[in-house]
């Protein structure tokens, strides 16, 4: 923004320059000025030439010595060439005042010869600089630029006193000649190209400063161009032109002070306010972070009083397989766009944060009662019943929320947050939308945080153990295979239910090291029941998403079934819809799986949202129909349906299809006649210890 307005102030600088060379000129040709009165002309001269001076030195010390600590080619180059011009423009000023230099008189044509070489130095200098590509130096090299300007200045002095008197007029008794004329073309060429050397290194981008030194560079031409067309040096065509080019020095000297003052100091105020924001926001979303919702928090609990306010914290539900699925971009983006539809729903005075990760948090301020709090946010949680688009695919998603209100919940703003997000793990682990939270909630968290590392010395403690469930022929109820089942006997709390520690196995990763042993414990098992002369059958074990996503999983069951010896025909790997979200890479691996020449089946099928299109593609050999289904299906016409479609389906696809959670005969009966394959369930056997297992269906 501010260089678009500096280019449009060096195109209206260049303008009013070519305005003003025009009106002269035309003036001059209409009106005849006189020659102004050379003591007059001489004092104006004198005061403008001091300017210089003094606008020279102020670049060079803005240059030179503020933020010393981040030199830039550019800055130490101009500061080290205006030092020089400093010192050219300081003794024309001395010789106009008739100062002698080194003992030796200044003429006149000695001062305009300075003052020549005052401007070759500005704009060959700026020329040569900007025709150099910017880096950062070092403060060495800082010493080797002032040691060498400065012998420079004092050969340049030197060479100046013993060839003065060789020195060629430039003036006649005050008329201008054709060599003066000649260096001011060479000096405005060297404008010229020093303006397309800055306007093509920052073809890209142009900063403020370089175009505050391009209308300098306009004023030095402009200057020039006056000067040429002046007859003599007394002319006002003169007096313009060195006006002209003193302007130039001012708005040289703004250059450098943008470049080197102001340009640093809004640039350090931008970095400052972009990590104030960063301080106080999320980075991906843009909303205003936890650190920013503790501040608020406190503010409203001092300024409120007694008066309830309550905080929501809402989570994602499956967004930990949604990410792992489709990728940390699309997760990336669904955060985004919960964010933004939160936002954009909010009621006055309500205030929406980013928790981080899946989480969002929001402040209800004033609150009337709990009861219309959790109205309020079943609404907020309604709004996710429209699916979001991501990549042009629409994904159906789910948030819970747990709340908090102050006073009630807790007298701090730390507390607060804690209880409601204590309140939204609580909904999310039962399956509720919405929980307002309760003490026995922390005791809870804090009973499932020692669980959490409990779990993580299990396998080491050898606490694990598996129960194999029968799969049974309907038609026959013959037994033609089992499901390995992970169970684990705390020292302390006796069994934990397997719906308590695999989510927690989920969550922290645990889930793979234990996987892999539930596949080679499993495999050991069924291989030596085969060696022990029992009737070869197959055994089912469930792979988790953090397994299945693993690049490496073919080649690591390879290993193992060539370790224990075992035949891969007798083995099924259990994988969920929910794993088939990114189809090529779900693909691959099952494709990869099935040249080990293992079975594949889909659990609980029903309860996501499989695509048929990819179904029929897809390399499986079984789909198993999840209880929830089977458990109402001879009271609930929906489940019955459900059950005969997915059966239907599977013959045409040339699929077996199992039903899980078979309790009754009336539910077997009902399965015979959709000509489902298999079952398991109660009725046959509920989950048993290998050893019971082999006496109960591998002894008959």
């Amino acid at each position: 923004m501010r260089t678009r307005v500096e280019e449009k102030r060096t195109i209206k600088a260049a303008l009013w320059g070519i305005m003003l060379f025009a009106a002269v000129q035309l003036a001059e040709s209409v009106f005849d000025f006189q020659v102004m009165d050379k003591d007059a002309f001489r004092t104006v001269f004198i005061l403008l030439s001091s300017c210089c001076a003094a606008a020279s030195f102020a670049i060079f010390s803005q240059g030179w010595l503020l933020f010393s600590h981040k030199l830039s080619r550019y800055r130490l180059y101009t500061a080290a060439l205006f030092l020089c011009v400093a010192v050219v423009d300081l003794l024309q000023s001395l010789s106009l005042v008739g100062v002698s230099f080194f003992g030796y008189a200044l003429s006149e044509n000695d001062a305009m010869w300075l003052l020549v070489l005052s401007k070759l130095f500005f704009s060959v200098g700026i020329l040569w600089i900007y025709s150099l590509k910017d880096s950062m130096v070092s403060l060495a090299h800082k010493s080797v630029v002032l040691t060498t300007s400065c012998l420079l200045m004092l050969l340049s002095a030197t060479a100046f006193a013993v060839w003065q008197h060789a020195l060629p007029l430039l003036a006649n008794h005050g008329e201008i000649n054709f060599l003066m004329k000649v260096l001011g073309l060479g000096i405005l060429a060297a404008c010229l190209g020093g303006m397309a050397s800055i306007v093509y290194r920052g073809r890209k981008e142009r900063a403020p400063s370089q175009l505050i030194i391009i209308r300098a560079l306009i004023y030095v031409a402009i200057g020039q161009g006056l000067i040429i067309s002046a007859n003599h040096t007394y002319d006002i065509n003169y007096l313009l032109g060195i006006l002209c080019g003193s302007l130039s020095y001012y708005l040289m000297l703004k250059g450098v002070y943008r470049l080197t003052i102001e340009d640093p100091f809004r640039e350090q105020q931008r970095i400052e306010a972009k990590m104030n924001y960063l301080a106080f926001h999320d980075d991906l979303t843009g909303l205003p972070n936890k650190r920013r919702l503790t501040q608020r928090l406190d503010k409203l609990m001092q300024g409120r009083g007694q008066t309830q306010t309550g905080i929501v914290v809402f989570n994602v539900n499956r967004f930990k397989t949604i990410n792992d699925s489709l990728g940390h971009q699309a997760g990336d983006r669904l955060l985004q766009l919960v964010g933004d539809r939160l936002k954009r729903n909010l009621l006055p005075k309500e205030e929406v944060f980013s928790m981080g990760g899946d989480e969002f948090a929001l402040i209800m301020p004033s609150l009337v009662s709990v009861e219309s709090a959790m109205g309020r946010i079943r609404e907020l949680l309604e709004l996710f019943e429209k699916p979001v688009t991501i990549d042009d695919y629409d994904y159906h998603i789910s948030l819970c929320a747990g709340m908090a209100v102050y006073p009630e919940d807790g007298d701090t703003a730390e507390q607060l947050i804690q209880h409601a997000d204590t309140a939204v793990h609580h909904a999310k682990e039962f399956g509720i939308d919405v929980r307002h939270f309760v003490p026995s909630m922390q005791r809870k968290a804090k009973e499932r945080l020692k669980l959490e590392n409990d779990l993580r010395k299990a396998l080491e403690r050898s606490e694990f153990y598996l129960e194999y469930q029968p799969l049974v022929h309907l038609e026959t109820t013959e037994i033609v295979g089992m499901e390995a089942l992970l169970r684990w006997k705390h020292p302390k709390r006796g069994n934990v239910p397997p719906q308590e520690f695999i989510p927690l196995a989920e969550e922290n990763g645990l889930i793979v090291p234990l996987g892999e042993w539930v596949l080679r414990t499993a495999c050991q098992q069924n291989k030596r029941w085969q060696e022990a002369g029992y009737k070869p059958i197959c055994v089912s074990i469930n792979l988790s998403m953090r397994q299945f996503l693993q690049p490496q999983l073919a080649d690591q069951i390879g290993q193992i079934l060539s370790e224990i010896g075992l035949d891969p025909k007798y083995v099924e790997l259990e994988i969920t819809e929910s794993m088939t979200f990114d189809k090529e890479t779900a693909f691959e691996q099952l494709r990869r799986l099935k040249e080990l020449g293992v079975f594949i089946s889909i659990d609980d099928f029903g309860t996501g949202y499989s695509s048929l299109h990819y179904l029929k593609n897809m390399p499986i050999d079984r789909l198993k129909i999840d209880r929830s289904f089977v458990h109402e299906v001879m009271s609930d016409h929906n489940d019955a349906a459900i059950v005969s479609t997915i059966t239907s389906m599977a013959h045409h696809l040339q699929l077996k299809v199992t039903a899980e959670g078979v309790e009754n005969e009336e539910q077997l009966l009902f399965l015979r006649e959709q000509r489902c394959h298999e079952g398991q369930g109660y009725y046959f056997s509920k989950p048993i210890l290998p050893e019971v297992f082999e006496k109960t269906f591998l002894l008959q």
